[in-house]
C-alpha cells in the first residue's frame, strides 16, 4: 500500500499533538514553551516527565508511532535512552524532551528557557 500524504502540522499543532500522545501514556506535568522570539533551535519546546524508565520509553514510542501513523511525521533525530532517564526527540520546529521525574529538576529546562512564554496545552 502506498503511503498516504498528509499535510504537515504547524509547530503549535504538532506540539499540542505531542502533549496529547504523551498524555495517552500518562506523562506527568507536560508543558509547551514558545521559543520563536528567543531562539533559532526550534519554534516550540515540549517537556514532560515520566515516573519510571519503562514509562519514559513508552511515551517516546507512543509519540513517535502516533505521529508517524497520523501525519507521516518522523523525527529528524532521537537522543538519550530510558537508562539515562531522558530522551529528546527532534521534529525540527518542535523539540520534545521527556525526563524521569527525578531528573527533570536537575536539567531545569523551564528555568533555562524562563524567557519563553508558556503556551496553553489546548
Amino acid at each position: 500500500m502506498p503511503e498516504v500524504s498528509h499535510p504537515p502540522l504547524s509547530g503549535l499543532e504538532l506540539s499540542r499533538r505531542i502533549v496529547q500522545l504523551a498524555a495517552d501514556k500518562k506523562a506527568v506535568e507536560p508543558l509547551i514553551l514558545d521559543l520563536r522570539k528567543i531562539s533559532t533551535i526550534a519554534d516550540y519546546l515540549v517537556i514532560c516527565s515520566a515516573q519510571s524508565e519503562p514509562q519514559l520509553k513508552a511515551i517516546a514510542n507512543g509519540v513517535e508511532k502516533g505521529l508517524k501513523e497520523e501525519s507521516g511525521q518522523r523525527p529528524l533525530a532521537v537522543d538519550g535512552f530510558p537508562t539515562s532517564q531522558w530522551i529528546v526527540i527532534d521534529y525540527g520546529d518542535v523539540m520534545f524532551h521527556i525526563f524521569h521525574e527525578q531528573k527533570r529538576p536537575v536539567y531545569a529546562l523551564e528555568d533555562l528557557w524562563s524567557d519563553a512564554p508558556q503556551v496553553p496545552l489546548a
